[in-house]
């Protein structure tokens, strides 16, 4: 039996203008290109994919499900610029075979910096979710799956205002030097942690760990006519999920959303394999009597049916980003570690502002340092930093992809100046 959990990550920045030290306006982001990209997106990827997954979850009879993790960031943009797109994940979450994964709301690095900004971006993520999906998150999925053992505890320690339990779970990488010999495609649990953490829990914190070669065979290298298991069918790939039968029993393919029709173009075939995959996993495992062994479940489904076979032990931090599956896409060198501390820096500014205009009863003052408070938290936006990096070679080419600027420079430049006058703002308030 494979069970295939089968999570996106749904994500657009609120990418910045050029914004030049002889710039004094408070008007950082650039909207037209935002809503560009966003309506580019919606057209390529975001309508017709979850048009089709929606028709798969009702082809198959609930027995294909999904989920998300979508950020606040691409929400807030889909209600302004292609609010029919939020009506398709409605759909998806009606059927009751869609769960919505917790992220930070602004998909930031605020674990990295701040335990308090990182808790308040959770609580409005999980908010933002209950209102648009009615659906309370049970399983956590950080920024760019940056994930260490003090995450875990973090997470784990959670819970809810009645007491109980926050999350179930977490999704992270499944990383080779920390796994060893082992397979990704179980459940696992963190090191062991105080024992207050396991209160109100009937079985330990979970861990689902990505099956980065399969899932990059889909998200990576699907197009590429230069692998040689070029042209993947959905038939190959199902018997490759169907491989993992006696070394494991969990499938846990995780990739960006825009794998479909933006990463991967509608002509490569990208949508006709999605299409075909749940029926050709149910059929190489299909039995006389027409049943099938395989399925697809989600994060919680997965947490609950099945135990943890031992801790998976992540001192550092990892990441699913590049081949080293670490941090240096974000914090790997001078420019980024400058723009993370400087930005962090602001938090008490800001939020002190916030707090003495509330208390002033000036709304206007109110509504500017709102204003700032909300700037200030789209550029802890892990996307910012990633502009930054100065890698070559394949991971290089993976970041100029991405880029709106010419160089890293350019971005770490450009963010500099809007972050000066967001410091000016946070004076004057």
């Amino acid at each position: 039996m494979a069970s295939v959990v089968f999570y996106f990550q749904v994500h657009q920045p609120h990418r910045l203008r050029r914004y030049s030290v002889f710039d004094t306006d408070p008007f950082y982001f650039e909207d037209e290109k935002n809503g560009a990209i966003c309506r580019k997106v919606a057209e390529k990827c975001y309508r017709p994919a979850t048009s089709l997954i929606l028709d798969l979850v009702r082809r198959h009879g609930g027995n294909f499900r999904v989920s998300y993790a979508i950020t606040g960031t691409v929400l807030d943009q889909f209600e302004k610029y292609c609010p029919d797109v939020i009506d398709l994940f409605v759909q998806l979450a009606e059927t009751g075979c869609c769960e919505f994964v917790g992220e930070t709301y602004f998909h930031s690095l605020s674990f990295l910096y701040s335990r308090e900004e990182f808790e308040e971006q959770v609580e409005m993520h999980t908010k933002k979710i209950q209102h648009l999906f009615g659906q309370t998150p049970r399983v956590f999925r950080n920024t760019e799956l940056i994930y260490s053992n003090e995450l875990a505890h973090k997470l784990a320690a959670m819970r809810s205002a009645d007491g109980a339990p926050r999350f179930l779970g977490a999704l992270c990488e499944g990383v080779d030097r920390h796994l060893g010999y082992r397979s990704p495609n179980y459940v696992y649990t963190p090191p062991a942690y105080d024992p207050v953490f396991r209160e109100g829990r009937e079985k330990p914190f979970g861990l689902l760990l990505k099956n980065y070669q399969l899932s990059d065979d889909i998200a990576f290298r699907f197009s590429n006519r230069g692998w040689n298991e070029w042209p993947l069918s959905a038939e190959k790939f199902a018997e490759w999920v169907h491989q993992i039968n006696g070394n494991g029993y969990i499938c846990n393919l995780f990739m960006d959303y825009e794998t479909f029709g933006e990463h991967q173009w509608a002509d490569t075939g990208i949508f006709q394999f999605l299409d075909k995959l749940p029926e050709a996993v149910f059929d190489v495992a299909k039995k006389s009597d027409g049943t099938t062994e395989n399925h697809f479940i989600t994060p919680t489904e997965a947490f609950t049916h099945f135990d943890s076979v031992g801790e998976y032990d992540v001192p550092e931090y990892i990441s699913w980003a590049d081949t080293e599956r670490d941090l240096t896409a974000w914090r790997g060198n001078a420019m980024q570690w400058n723009a993370l501390e400087e930005i962090f820096r602001l938090e008490k500014t800001v939020k002190d502002r916030f707090i003495e205009a509330k208390g002033s009863g000036d709304q206007k003052r109110v509504e500017a340092a709102t204003y700032l408070l909300e700037d200030w938290r789209k550029l802890t936006t892990s996307d910012h930093f990633y502009y930054m990096c100065t890698k070559f070679w394949a991971d290089g080419d993976v970041h100029k992809y991405f880029s709106p600027y010419d160089s890293p420079y350019d971005g770490y430049i450009n963010f500099m100046n809007v972050l000066d006058n967001v410091r000016t703002r946070a004076t004057t308030v």
